[in-house]
């Protein structure tokens, strides 16, 4: 035998996101194929496997591992020689191993086209069972209680497998091998429908009765992979219109619900970029633009997009086969379905998803004409995850199903820290060592029922990862409901406390994920955040670095007249750029039918409780209610989304001469809202806004960028959700050769707020060192 020929023993240790993603079926089957004896196992850390055989077989299977199955994800592969075994001369898959956890579980994924060929069989013994699952799809992190991933840690262990599916649980060639929330009609949960009292209905098909529910206009809470859903047709305007007087939701648009991509012909504009995401397995809501002649009335009021999402359960692809006439095959799937869904998340205002069939019957009596549930319990509440279409890569508005807990790379590696983000589009974040895993979006914290919502993500987030914290991250304002619940959990385990300026989080949430090190120039426009003066900051731009910010300009402060009203109301801030052109004495005329507006002129002209606010949101209310585009908001960003919408309806213009000026270190937009309260296109008006910003805004960008040396820009903030300013703005910057880094793994809004601040916080951390 020649020394290439003599057997080796290699242990392999791999890392990523290789749990509950068939990666031992894999790995058998890799091992079998490569003649190769030895064994693959889960454990804390990932996947321990350890092979034998010839050089040129292990070469081979180490090949192989290059190409995992389609979700999983390697990070890393460490290798080392071990003694050959004797007697070695099969491969077998080994129970899992306990120890400190450091590997992650993956994100809940949508049925894949083998179940839903299962589901639509009638000689299978899936047919129509609404809890369809393999290695390659359905939930995870909503119904894993730790880690390692195995069917004692889920949410299914109360449901012992029959034999038949013990059987394709046990065998290594079948692709439920170890799926752990495995399940069939004879062992696994069972849909229930309950009217909105509790009571039971139509036990002998729930299916069938949800569906001749939803015909006659009725709502129905449907239980989804991370909570339920409100759902009605969306092709009845009133079915629409009580969802929305339930909801206590007048304008906030809703997403809806299609059986395929062909069911969306003539409701929104789908290229193959767009359909490319609709089909994605973490099947997302995508923003794409309306379809003319749509004829949707109340889906999203003043807005050019719909939010629209394809089947993500079996359960939702269930109703739409019921639908079609429980048809057998798949070939209905390709055909265009008349049912089209609102789908919306079913939650009383302001308060967190609902998970719990009985919570449901609790809570959404005064929403739900009946409740469509299942004894399967969700341990975390998950919210559908929201894109919008871009250039490159798409924009994640918000991150949840689908995307959370994967994990996210660090330019570097640093002690444990855990951040509790801000108050609004809540999400927290846990790293260890360079990589950083962020919880789904848990939304505001205003009420009790959120805030105990986030201590429970917490609590699980730290408890899967067997994480612990060393230091904890928290928003530089002290009066925020998630900074003092940051300052409590650090007071309580004797851990430091880092707070961090709000846009220097921001940045760092972009420069973080892009890898970036070193110096970099920050634009933040958001809302509003704590300034380092202890003003209310939202228009600046920063020289970050690491742990460092310092504040080089802003866009110039305008008065917020009744403080948070003023955020409700646009056309206060309307009013405020009045009294700031001096043209005061016009506000009471101007809005003659506001019963305050004589209130708000005083306030103004007194300088009583009017903050000032460099605040990018509020100069687009100030726009908008300018242009009598949006007056009153009925929910967050609304003015802006549709003054953007209000602005490509027109399309391209060049910016106003003369649109700004400069006031030392701040930026003067005055002379644009005085050519606004003149404009009679509100279209146009809009149009010339969003120019005029991006040009004023690249200008001061080049300026900074010249004057410290830097060729980078990372933009983030609510506002950077906007595309025709960010487009605009990304035209100029590269005419210049400044780089521009935008939000590509996370929000820019403060859905990314806890990964800028926990890198912020690591960064302190290692300068301290």
């Amino acid at each position: 035998m020649s020394a290439s020929d003599a057997p080796r023993r290699l242990a392999l240790r791999v890392r990523g996101q290789v749990q509950g993603v068939g990666f031992r079926p894999f790995v058998w089957r890799l091992a079998r194929d490569c003649r190769l004896s030895g064994w693959v196992r889960n454990d804390g850390a990932g996947v321990a496997i350890e092979v034998q055989g010839a050089a040129a077989a292990l070469a081979a299977f180490r090949a192989g591992l290059a190409t995992p199955p389609p979700l999983a994800r390697i990070d890393t592969v460490e290798a080392a020689e071990r003694p050959c075994e004797a007697a070695a001369d099969e491969f077998h898959i080994l129970a899992s191993a306990a120890g400190p956890v450091r590997t992650g579980i993956g994100p809940d994924m949508a049925v894949c086209a083998a179940c839903i060929a299962e589901l639509c069989d009638p000689h299978a013994r899936r047919w129509r069972y609404a809890f369809t699952t393999c290695t390659h799809c359905g939930p995870r992190y909503t119904v894993a209680a730790r880690l390692p991933w195995d069917r004692a840690n889920t949410a299914l262990a109360g449901f012992p497998l029959c034999a038949d599916c013990a059987a394709e649980y046990a065998d290594p060639a079948d692709r439920r091998f170890h799926a752990e929330p495995l399940a069939c009609p004879a062992c696994g949960p069972r849909l229930v429908l309950r009217d909105a009292a509790g009571r039971v209905l139509a036990a002998d098909d729930p299916l069938a009765a949800t569906l001749a529910l939803l015909h006659d206009g009725r709502i129905v809470a449907v239980k989804g992979l991370g909570g339920f859903h409100l759902v009605c047709d969306a092709r009845n305007a009133a079915s629409v219109a009580a969802l929305r007087a339930r909801k206590h939701r007048p304008a906030k648009p809703f997403a809806l619900l299609a059986a395929n991509l062909a069911s969306l012909a003539g409701v929104v504009r789908v290229d193959a970029d767009a359909a490319a995401l609709l089909q994605a397995p973490q099947r997302p809501v995508v923003l794409l633009e309306r379809a003319p002649g749509a004829g949707l009335p109340g889906i999203a009021p003043g807005l050019d997009r719909y939010g629209v999402m394809l089947p993500a359960t079996p359960l939702q692809v269930l109703l739409f086969h019921e639908a079609a006439g429980r048809p057998a095959g798949t070939a209905w799937l390709a055909a265009p379905q008349p049912l089209l869904l609102v789908c919306t998340s079913a939650n009383p205002s302001g308060e967190p998803l609902v998970i719990d069939d009985d919570e449901a019957v609790a809570r959404l009596a005064g929403s739900a004409d009946a409740i469509l549930g299942h004894d399967r319990a969700i341990l975390q509440r998950v919210d559908d995850s929201v894109l919008l279409p871009r250039p490159g890569a798409p924009l994640l508005v918000r991150r949840a199903r689908g995307w959370t807990p994967q994990a996210l790379r660090l330019p570097a590696a640093g002690p444990a820290v855990l951040a509790f983000g801000g108050d609004l589009k809540n999400t927290v974040c846990a790293t260890r060592g360079d990589t950083a895993v962020l919880s789904q979006h848990l939304g505001d914290l205003a009420s009790a029922s959120a805030r105990r919502a986030l201590a429970d993500t917490v609590a699980h987030l730290l408890a899967l990862l067997d994480l612990h914290p060393a230091r904890v991250a928290c928003d530089r304002y002290p009066d925020g409901i998630a900074s003092r619940l940051a300052a409590a959990f650090a007071a309580g385990r004797g851990l430091p406390l880092v707070a961090v300026q709000h846009h220097h989080a921001h940045v760092a949430a972009v420069l973080a994920e892009h890898g970036h090190v070193g110096p970099a120039l920050g634009l933040a426009l958001d809302g509003f955040g704590w300034g380092a003066d202890d003003t209310l900051w939202g228009g600046e731009w920063l020289r970050v670095d690491g742990a460092h910010s310092v504040r080089l300009g802003h866009l110039l402060p305008l008065a917020l007249p009744g403080g948070d009203a003023a955020a409700r109301e646009p056309w206060r801030m309307a009013a405020s750029a009045l009294h700031a052109l001096g043209r005061g004495a016009e506000i009471v005329q101007r809005w003659a039918g506001r019963p305050a507006a004589r209130t708000v002129a005083a306030m103004l002209a007194q300088g009583v409780r009017c903050p000032p606010t460099s605040s990018a949101g509020r100069w687009f209310d100030a726009a908008a209610g300018l242009l009598g585009v949006c007056e009153t908001m009925s929910y967050e960003g609304e003015a802006a989304m549709r003054l953007e919408a209000a602005a490509r309806r027109h399309g391209a213009v060049a910016p106003l001469a003369g649109g700004w000026r400069w006031c030392g270190d701040a930026l003067d937009l005055r002379p644009l809202l005085a050519h606004l309260a003149a404009e009679a296109d509100a279209d146009r008006g809009a149009a010339l806004f969003h120019a005029t910003l991006a040009a004023a805004l690249a200008e001061a960008l080049v300026a900074a960028a010249r004057a410290g040396g830097l060729a980078t820009v990372a933009a983030a903030g609510g506002v950077c959700l906007n595309r025709e300013l960010l487009a605009a703005l990304r035209t100029h910057l590269d005419a210049t050769g400044l780089a521009l880094l935008e939000a590509r793994a996370l929000p820019p809004n403060d859905g990314g707020l806890a990964l800028g601040q926990a890198w912020v916080a690591q960064q302190a951390a290692l300068a301290d060192a």
